[in-house]
């Protein structure tokens, strides 16, 4: 268990907060590029605490994030008419970049930092889908329970099986790498992984190990990016990056690019599947608090832990915001299993202190150098002999790499 006054220190990301101030280092995702309409290209954004508009140059294409006047009635993640948008005097300009269907922008000072040369940003258009989502809750329990990898095992129980060729961009539908088991069978099974943690120069690489019969061990490798994105494994053919970008102290969004390594990604289907799941414009879901997230007593009998659907993000959405706008920690009580959380938690810490003391480059991904040069991050699962699951891993995802025809080459 942590203090009020650490738990405040770590989670709340206003303008003047230690948090705030370390996440005014990076890129943050503002806005999908789907969200930009042709004929106003003005567009409402609420982030790190402050009411912004990004707006498109007509002359040359280019984006820029400013501030708006915030109506006094105004909802917390609600975004307004752009009739009603009203701009700050002398306001700063905030650059805005895009990447691959996401418009990230920059709110701090001085220049802004590079970006990594990660498989999301060098893939190309057609091999990435990207897509957000609103949960009423603070950023950080958003995010802790991205690097929890044992709780996949129990919030995303399913109790059957069904057959991968019908579950195309969903997560933990696949069969697991170098078998036939269905990888919920392999979470549902075993559910208990050991968890290794390294530092590394993006934030953190998460190992989590399930010793499985015959000397096997099922090898799920997934990573934190500071300071507020996870990368992990959805299939074989897959990966996730999400941000869990705040909007203010008790709610953000999740913003995810979809990485294919092999065939491009049929964008109309994965579209398909998640806006019948939210409202637009806000992107809140359409299973939430208020209807108590669809809950079905007789569906926790025979076909998923949580009895909320299929939907594993529903699933996250519901136990991340049953904690509360902003989670309690100081009555938590953080085990073995937590070895990631309690990581991150240390370099969180350790930025804002270091950022408190103008020590930009000990923050990660903040020299200029090295962070072009940050590739991967390498994400997979794979079924390998116990005594040699490291180099197994390794070469599952090289594999696939050498077979992809991008260069995603490490």
């Amino acid at each position: 268990m942590i203090t009020q006054k650490l738990n405040d220190q770590i989670s709340r990301i206003g303008p003047n907060t230690p948090a705030g101030a370390v996440h005014r280092q990076y890129w943050q995702p503002a806005a999908l590029l789907d969200e930009i309409e042709g004929d106003d290209p003005r567009l409402p954004v609420n982030l790190l605490g402050e009411r912004l508009v990004l707006m498109r140059d007509a002359n040359t294409g280019s984006y820029i994030l400013t501030q708006r006047v915030a109506s006094a009635d105004e909802a917390p993640a609600h975004h307004p008419a752009r009739a009603d948008i009203h701009f700050v005097e002398d306001a700063p300009i905030y650059p805005v970049v895009e990447k691959n269907g996401v418009l990230f922008a920059y709110l701090g000072g001085g220049e802004p930092p590079e970006f990594p040369n990660f498989d999301c940003f060098r893939a190309p258009d057609t091999h990435v889908f990207a897509f957000k989502g609103l949960w009423e809750c603070n950023w950080l329990q958003a995010l802790e329970i991205g690097i929890d990898p044992g709780h996949a095992s129990f919030l995303h129980r399913f109790l059957q099986d069904e057959d991968p060729q019908d579950s195309y961009g969903k997560q933990f539908r696949d069969k697991a790498a170098n078998t036939d088991m269905p990888m919920t069978q392999v979470l549902r099974e075993y559910p208990r992984p050991d968890i290794e943690v390294e530092e590394t120069d993006f934030g953190l690489k998460i190992t989590a190990l399930r010793h499985m019969d015959n000397d096997l061990t099922h090898v799920r490798v997934t990573n934190q990016i500071f300071p507020s994105a996870i990368c992990i494994p959805m299939s074989r053919e897959m990966i996730i990056t999400q941000w869990h970008v705040p909007i203010d102290d008790e709610n953000c969004y999740w913003f995810t690019m979809f990485t294919s390594f092999e065939k491009p990604v049929d964008k109309d289907l994965m579209r398909a599947q998640r806006i019948k799941e939210h409202s637009l414009p806000t992107y809140a879901p359409l299973k939430n608090r208020n209807n108590s997230y669809h809950f079905n007593p007789e569906e926790q009998k025979t076909l998923t832990y949580t009895g909320m659907g299929l939907d594993i993000n529903v699933h996250d959405q519901w136990a991340v915001e049953s904690m509360g706008a902003i989670q309690d920690r100081t009555r938590e009580h953080l085990g073995r299993g937590d070895a990631a959380i309690i990581r991150y938690r240390l370099m969180l810490r350790k930025a804002i202190k270091a950022l408190a003391s103008e020590h930009l480059e000990r923050l990660p991904m903040q020299d200029a150098h090295v962070t072009p040069k940050i590739i991967g991050p390498l994400s997979n699962d794979a079924i390998a002999d116990s005594d040699d699951w490291a180099a197994a891993s390794m070469q599952s995802d090289m594999t696939r790499r050498t077979d992809c025809p991008w260069d995603a080459s490490v």
